[in-house]
Parts: structure tokens; C-alpha cells; sequence
């Protein structure tokens, strides 16, 4: 007989991807788990807190605040060295993207597609190995959050960050709250989601020469050198590191000035469930 044991939301992913026609698209899904296996002497099919940290710790170490690449996705071209990853790869109207980053911060994907059923059978087949021996099958589905208001995906790199945020392609799906005199206001947020949609946020201070109609973005972190060329045309550059903190504030400041006479907060999320306020 076996038994199933399932975890609901168990963690949440944030990272970014490229899309077949969007480009570099932010992202953020939640776990759901479930388990097959035969009872230990426990009567376990395996210890809640194990199964929690093995899989947060491996999707921490895999895909979380990574840039995942399918590379058979077409004209993609993807290069390794030792500790560093190179992808070049052509939009649809024939512009260019390029990322070269240390290798940890790139993870090359044999598919066709990102979608969230084909990162879950790429995950089981790797998961399922690190589980104990009582664990005989693995059930494995990435979700959206789901969200009735407005939404944008956003990438961007963090270089003063000493954690994963340093790396200058990852991202987020994230709504947004925007309130006038203590009010929500849906037409303001739709205006900046649709503004934002599949933006690129990016820091003044790493921008480099680059030919017209691109953007540069370069940078020294702790984890390596990095870089980012992509069409100006999908990036949005402000004058700090792009915290959420920091967006929310420019955001609050940028509505302020054109509306002078309101009370403006603005709620900014970073994924699912976290955030920054800032007023103005």
C-alpha cells in the first residue's frame, strides 16, 4: 500500500526567463508537493521538515533568482565556460539579447518552453533523487498567484545585495496597489502594469555605451562579473538599486508630481506575499 503526503504552497520561486515573444519576463510561481511512498517506522512516508528543507534548499540552489534559458527555444545560443554562461538570443523582430553571467545565476533548460508544467517535470526527475528511499513517486505543480487586480512581470539585478538578488537577470510577477487620498485606484494601477509589463527596471550607474535602441547594463558583484544588453524599448532605468523599497518610492514620487494636491501610497510587491509602502 502506499500512501500520498501532500504540501500546499511549501515555497514560492522568483526568477526570470525568455519568452519565445516577450523576451525577459519576471516570474513567480508557489509549490504545491505531494508525495508517494510506503510507511517507514515511523509511520511516515517521510518527516514533514525534511521534505520542506530539502525542497526550498533545492530550489534555492537551482532555479530561484536564476535567468532560465529553454534552449530549444529558436535562435538561442547559449555558451559555457568555466564559471561563467553566455546567451545570445534574437526577439521575434530580429533584436538582440544577450547575458553573460556567472554560471549559477544561468540555468540552461532542454525544452522548447518555460511553462510551469514543463519546469515541474524537469524538477521531479532531479527532486526525486534526494528523497529517502521510502519515497516512490513525486507529484510536483508550479502556480500562479492568482491575483484580481492589475499584475506586472519585472526583471532586475541587485549589485550591493550579498545574497541571490545580486544577479542582474532575475525577476518577479508582482501586483501592485496604488491609493489616492486613502482610495484604490484600479485605473492608475492598470496604467503602470500595462507601463511595466515585462520591463526590465534597471540602475542608472551600470549603464553602458550601447548602439541606439539598446540598453547596456553591466557590474562587479560578489558572485562575479555581470552583464545585459537588451532593447531600450523593454527597460525603465531609475537613479537607485531597484529594491522594492526603492521602486515603491519612485513610483510614489513620479504619480505625485502629476498628481500635486494628493495623498499617494503606493504598495509595491516583489512576487507573492512581500513588498514595500512608501507615501508621498
Amino acid at each position: 500500500m502506499t500512501v500520498k503526503l501532500f504540501v500546499n504552497n511549501l515555497t514560492n520561486v522568483d526568477f526570470s526567463y525568455l519568452h519565445s515573444s516577450r523576451g525577459l519576463m519576471g516570474e513567480s510561481w508557489l509549490l504545491q508537493l505531494e508525495l508517494d511512498g510506503a510507511l517507514n517506522e515511523q509511520g511516515m512516508v517521510c518527516d514533514f521538515g525534511v521534505v520542506k528543507k530539502l525542497t526550498r534548499e533545492w530550489m534555492d540552489n537551482t532555479i530561484d533568482h536564476a535567468l532560465l534559458v529553454p534552449t530549444r527555444m529558436s535562435h538561442v545560443q547559449t555558451e559555457q565556460s568555466v564559471g561563467q554562461t553566455s546567451v545570445e538570443w534574437r526577439y521575434p523582430d530580429g533584436e538582440s539579447f544577450n547575458c553573460v553571467s556567472p554560471s549559477k545565476a544561468i540555468v540552461l533548460i532542454d525544452v522548447e518552453e518555460i511553462t510551469p508544467e514543463a519546469m515541474a517535470q524537469w524538477c521531479t526527475v532531479q527532486l526525486l533523487k534526494l528523497f529517502p528511499q521510502e519515497v516512490k513517486g513525486l507529484n510536483l505543480k508550479f502556480i500562479p498567484e492568482e491575483v484580481a487586480g492589475a499584475v506586472y512581470h519585472y526583471s532586475h539585478g541587485l549589485q550591493q545585495h550579498d545574497g541571490n538578488c545580486q544577479r542582474i537577470a532575475h525577476g518577479h510577477r508582482s501586483r501592485i496597489e496604488i491609493f489616492l487620498n486613502d482610495q484604490r485606484d484600479a485605473k492608475l494601477e492598470q496604467e503602470w502594469a500595462h507601463r511595466w509589463q515585462d520591463i526590465y527596471i534597471g540602475t542608472t550607474a551600470h549603464r553602458k555605451e550601447s548602439e541606439a535602441g539598446m540598453n547596456s547594463y553591466e557590474y562587479r558583484a560578489p558572485q562575479g562579473e555581470f552583464s545585459l544588453t537588451l532593447p531600450e524599448k523593454y527597460c525603465y532605468d531609475i537613479d537607485t538599486e531597484t529594491t522594492v523599497e526603492q521602486i515603491a518610492r519612485h513610483l510614489a514620487a513620479r504619480i505625485k508630481q502629476v498628481r500635486p494636491l494628493d495623498d499617494v501610497m503606493v504598495r509595491a510587491y516583489e512576487g507573492v506575499g512581500k513588498g514595500a509602502v512608501a507615501k508621498a
